[in-house]
């Protein structure tokens, strides 16, 4: 059996040729083009050399080339690395190398960057760079995003098994460095078709596609979906309040995903004059969704329902959902989507019976589970422990089967819908040369839902400012990840063996 997740582009197209699939402002692009412009991608990537399999990293926000590049690597059999675009250099690098990435698609805002982290590699990657509308600037060394559309459209689909890799998705625990996590093509097929079922997606469904594509959120929940069920897009590249309000009154939209922050902006926009009334779902997820935003939305929004759901990276974003207003339990991620079997177990992987006295960790088995983190066999049989994949998340069940996150294992925090992980920051932190112990925690933030803060201690006679700490981070990390406050103590409370009680911290 052969299958590619491309397919999807190739049918919708098929089905609907001139109908629009995103819209960016004023620019439309259509289902033909898309299905087109990504097949010249696919060719001319083919005719570089690489091969079925190879890895090609993307580095761009919500553009019509991330859709013309992804849907390219999947016909071409390749494999897409999304990347986020505020990294720097030396985390690009990274990903780059661990990654085995082949070639590098990034943005002119952010091609300084690339090629700082390119040039790091033992073997620098070919760079190809989108530029802004109306600009002649290149960059020594790379190569301009236009001469992917060189080769002609062959309408190839190269056909792969439903168990190969389609996306290289990064991410990472509180210890050690990000890991790749491999998505099937099966995998998301059967998430972003799961998904859009459940809010029961509509052809003439149009979703405001303002979340990362580079983030599964974003890339399997929205585009995946609009793709599969050929509704329609409108890109916003980055959040707004009035960018994604002007999105929806300028198109209609039906569909809103987001994370709770965003939906906490929007409440407090002025909609004076605005007509959003076309508003009928908002998605919810990457973190517990308050029920005073609930209310406070789908009142200023009459007619839109918020759904609240749950899944990670590792499980192609959804893997729990509250279905409609009618069913939905506020304050609860929902109940397992079809085909997927969700535990609450302890710390010996026995099942824990419902009620809220019985907190245990969510483990996750079904179609939406990846098949592992790329080359790192120790990090995926520890997740897979006894068949099932081991999330680091803390909830319980109720007598009704919907489940209600309590708190994260990890120390994982998400600030404004983007994960930051504590031991990248601290490792970052502990570079500084007057730095001896340090600890990073979330603090829980009214805007952003987590802000991140740095509790250091100094070497004996060295001396160094909470805004020099800021400033050394900035220079290392991508913006999201960097302390906005940074606290300089004599000492880090520590257990009986030594290790940091960030709960005292947080106290």
């Amino acid at each position: 059996m052969s299958f590619n997740l491309a397919t999807m582009l190739r049918e919708s197209a098929t089905a609907n040729p001139d109908k629009p699939l995103c819209h960016l402002n004023d620019l439309t692009f259509s289902y033909q083009q898309v299905d087109e412009i990504s097949g010249r991608v696919a060719a001319s990537l083919l005719k570089l050399g690489l091969e079925r399999g190879d890895k090609v990293a993307v580095q761009l926000p919500n553009l019509p080339q991330f859709l013309f590049t992804y849907f390219g690597i999947l016909k071409a059999g390749l494999v897409m690395v999304p990347l986020n675009p505020l990294l720097k250099a030396p985390e690009i690098a990274y990903h780059l190398e661990d990654s085995d990435a082949r070639l590098l698609v990034t943005f002119e805002l952010f091609a300084d960057e690339a090629r700082k982290g390119v040039a790091q590699l033992e073997t620098p990657v070919p760079t190809y760079v989108v530029t802004l509308p109306g600009s002649d600037e290149r960059r020594e060394g790379t190569k301009h995003y236009d001469e992917l559309y060189a080769a002609g459209d062959t309408r190839d689909i190269v056909p792969l098994s439903p168990d190969d890799t389609a996306v290289l998705l990064y991410t990472s625990g509180t210890t050690g460095k990000p890991k790749g996590a491999e998505l099937t093509h099966f995998q998301l097929f059967m998430n972003c078709t799961a998904a859009g079922e459940l809010f029961e997606f509509r052809d003439d469904d149009i979703g405001v596609s303002v979340l990362p594509l580079f983030h599964v959120f974003g890339l399997s929940s929205v585009l995946n979906v609009v793709v599969r069920f050929a509704g329609t897009m409108v890109l916003v590249p980055r959040f707004e309040a009035d960018a994604v309000l002007d999105a929806i009154e300028k198109h209609r939209c039906t569909i809103f995903s987001g994370v709770p922050t965003m939906y906490f902006a929007l409440i407090n926009a002025d909609l004076t004059g605005r007509d959003v009334s076309s508003l009928r779902v908002g998605v919810s997820g990457g973190a517990a969704i308050p029920g005073e935003v609930i209310r406070a939305f789908e009142q200023k929004f009459p007619g839109c329902v918020i759904l609240e759901g749950y899944g990670l990276s590792e499980s192609a974003s959804t893997t729990t959902f509250n279905v409609s207003a009618e069913q939905r339990k506020v304050l609860s991620i929902g109940r397992p989507i079809w085909g997927v079997e969700v535990r609450i177990v302890d710390d010996e992987d026995k099942e824990l019976p419902p009620g809220p006295e019985h907190v245990g960790e969510i483990v996750i088995r079904g179609h939406n589970i990846m098949k592992g983190y790329y080359k790192k066999p120790e990090a995926t049989a520890e997740a897979f422990r006894g068949g099932w994949f081991h999330t680091g998340d803390l909830a319980y069940r109720d007598e009704d089967g919907y489940l209600f996150i309590v708190d994260r294992k990890k120390d994982l925090i998400i600030r404004g819908g983007f994960n930051v992980y504590p031991r990248e920051v601290e490792e970052t932190l502990y570079e500084h040369p007057a730095v001896s112990e340090a600890a990073v925690i979330g603090k829980p933030d009214e805007k952003f839902g987590e802000e991140v803060v740095a509790v250091v201690a100094l070497k004996s006679g060295a001396t160094t400012t909470a805004e020099d700490l800021i400033a050394y981070a900035k220079e290392r990390l991508a913006a999201y990840k960097c302390p906005r406050e940074v606290r300089i103590v004599d000492e880090l409370p520590k257990g009986p063996t030594g290790k940091i009680l960030k709960m005292e911290l947080r106290r």
